[in-house]
Formats: C-alpha cells, structure tokens, sequence
C-alpha cells in the first residue's frame, strides 16, 4: 500500500494498478521512471507553456534561493524580484493601472477574487449584494468558494451547501444571466466569473459573441466581471497575453497561475483593475486577507525567467500558430465512430470528445501504449493543451498516436 493519496483518483485502482510515475521531461515530451518517453499532449495540467527542463528558469530559482528563498509579503514587507514581478505584470495586465495580488496557485486566485468581490461591495455600502455567480461545466479550483462556483456537479457532491449565494446558469447563453437578474435583481449580485474557454469542464470555446455580450450585460448591471484566465493566461489563449487582452473584455478582476511560472513553482496571481483596488488604495481600509506564500521570491523568480523565455522565443506566436495546427490535425478524428466531436481552433488547446465519456479513462491507458501522455477532462473529452515549443511534426505525431489509439 503506497503512502501518496493521489488528487481526483480511484485510489483502489491506483492501489491495484499502480501509478503512472514520470521521471523527467524535455521540451515537448517527459519520460516515466522506466525510460519510456511520451509526447505530452496536456503540458502537464496546461500549465508547462515554455516546455520542460528549461535550466534558465532553474538556474533563477537557485541564485533566488541562495539569496533569499522567501520572507512574507504581507503589511510592508516585500522581496525586490517580487515587486519587479508585479510591475511586470500590471504592464502586461488588460486593464492599465492594475494592482497584483499574488497567491499560491489558481484555487487561491479564484477565492481571493470571490472575497474581494464581496469586500469591495461591502465598501461601497452595499452589503446587500452577496450572490456570486458562476457557469454549469466550469471549473474554478478547488477551494470552498471555487468548488461553490464550479459547473461540474461531482466535484460539489458530499459537502453539502459549501458557500450561501452561489448560483451556476448555463455556460452558453448570455441570456441566461440576464435571466438570473430578473430573477434575483442586480442589486444581489456581486460577480459573475466566466472562464473564456471552459478548461477542466471539457474544453469548450465560447460561442460567437457570448463573452462580448456578457461583459456588457456586467457592465451594464453595475455586476464585477471576473475573468478566470487560470488556464488561458500567460498565452493560451493564442497570440495574445490573455484572453481579456484579445477580446477585450477589460475585466474588474483577472485569475491567473499556470502558465505564470510554466508549472516550474506554484504561483498565481490576481489582476484587480483600478475600479476595485481604488478603495484599499486610498488609505485606512483593509483586505485582511493573503497567503503565507503569496509572492514567495523563489516562485517570482521562476515567473521572471518564464516571461523572458516566452518572450525572447516569440511563444505567444507560436501558441497562435497551434491554434491552427491543432485544428488541423485533430478535426480529422471527429470522423471516428468512438468521437461524437472534436472541439478546437481557438487558443492552444483542444479535446477529441468520446462519443461513450466511459471510454475517456481507457483513452487514456491507450495513449499512453502510443507513446503519448494523455488525460481525460469533462464528461470523456481528451484534453489536448501541449507546450508552446512542440513542433509541427510532433503535433502530427500526436494525432497519429490518437487515431491508433482510437483503433
């Protein structure tokens, strides 16, 4: 019986069968503790953008380290390559003039934004406004609030009501929200989080204009609009920083991690525009909230390496140019009697939909036989997000290895 409790896992399968446990990686590929090499078709859990084994990004870590690995980040405190990291960013942020709040990870991001979200209300004398609202099919992390927000049902069974006003509407329809409005009043309702493609639920694209239409319906009702950008930050998304960049959707708040480091050290980061931070910056008020974590200097600096890798290489281009070559390649299985769909061509990701979600775990035994490291996300889609470095020909490769697989 091993010791590790493994996440999300049949842990009476893992048990009898054994984990599948993965040594090292190179760029576009990772070996397990055999020597077996695979073509990693999720850059690990979306987050590996630049790809593996980039000694840059360690060789910032150790210097970092060997000066200073991590103080605190809270009252005045700071580390000079964490306050570099934040201008950094608020130079890449949508909304100019943006305040970053650090945390440990996504989950962290998304339930410091649900606080703040509340908070901020709370300051504009409208404490009544308490319903955060979240999509069906989302996936917002797994802390209290995020898993409250979360469209993916399972996730939320056996905990009974985990946050009191948090509602889920349907993922496709802006007016779903409007809806929600005339029901409850947008005098209720503190935040609406979209995630512009819908990751962990199964890899679904917005449809034409719902993120334009909701923004403006946010605006509109006087509601924040967060963007959750955990997966489609830092490139994703596909020649642009962001998705809130290349939609312009200019949100009132901004979840981001992953792709900050490329996975390298957990880090994530909060993007809060001016409207929301003006009044915790005007002096006297306080956000009694942070991590032990938050802007830890070793993980800013493995942020700082990554931003250089990403772009010096020009990745942001090269994700716009998987945008297509996934499309490309992977359309063409949609085909298959075993797919009911293959949803691709927006950002750097895509998933072949198995027509039996049953199969999904199967697929992904099968793809590893093929050579290739895969993982079933949704109701059987099998998420395809490899790093930004992966070549024309691997990504062919990796297709083929799907359709052999496939059978």
């Amino acid at each position: 019986m091993g010791a590790l409790w493994h996440g999300f896992a049949d842990m009476g399968a893992v048990e009898r069968d054994g984990a599948f446990v993965v040594a090292r990686g190179e760029g576009a590929y990772i070996w397990d503790q055999d020597g077996t090499r695979y073509l990693d078709a999720t850059g690990g859990l979306w987050f590996t953008n630049v790809g593996h084994g980039r000694r840059e990004i360690a060789d910032a870590v150790a210097a970092q380290l060997s000066d200073l690995a991590h103080y605190s980040n809270f009252g005045d405190i700071t580390a000079p390559v964490t306050q570099r990291l934040a201008e950094r960013l608020a130079e890449l942020a949508p909304v100019p003039g943006s305040k970053i709040m650090f945390t440990s990870g996504g989950s962290d991001s998304v339930d410091t934004a649900a606080k703040l979200a509340r908070r901020y209300w709370h300051e504009q004398g409208k404490p009544e406004k308490t319903l955060i609202v979240g999509r069906r099919m989302a996936y917002h992390g797994m802390h209290v609030a995020g898993t409250a927000l979360g469209g993916i049902g399972v996730n939320r069974e056996g905990y009974g009501e985990l946050m009191p006003d948090a509602r889920t509407i349907d993922w496709d329809d802006a007016g779903a929200l409007r809806a929600l409005i005339g029901e409850v009043g947008a005098d209720r309702i503190v935040a609406f989080f979209c995630e512009p493609i819908i990751g962990a639920g199964g890899v679904y694209p917005p449809p034409e204009g719902y993120l334009t239409e909701v923004r403006r319906i946010c605006r509109e009702h006087d509601i924040l609009f967060v963007a959750d950008e955990v997966v489609t930050g830092f490139g994703r998304i596909g020649g642009s920083w962001f998705a809130s960049s290349r939609f312009g959707l200019e949100p009132d708040m901004m979840t981001t991690a992953k792709g900050l480091t490329s996975g390298y050290l957990p880090m994530g980061a909060v993007f809060v525009a001016p409207r929301v931070a003006d009044p915790f910056f005007s002096g006297g008020v306080w956000f009694r909230h942070g991590y032990t974590y938050g802007g830890h200097a070793g993980a800013a600096a493995a942020a700082m390496a990554n931003l250089d890798i990403l772009e010096r290489e020009n990745l942001l281009d090269a994700s716009k140019n998987l945008e297509s070559l996934l499309h490309e390649h992977f359309a063409p299985l949609a085909a298959h009697p075993r797919v009911a769909e293959v949803r691709s061509g927006l950002g750097a990701v895509a998933a072949v939909q198995m027509a039996d979600p049953a199969d999904g775990p199967t697929m992904v035994k099968a793809l590893r036989a093929q050579g290739v490291s895969g993982r079933a996300a949704g109701q059987g889609a099998l998420q395809i997000s490899p790093s930004f470095v992966i070549t024309e020909d691997q990504v062919a490769e990796m297709a083929a290895a799907f359709a052999r697989a496939l059978g």
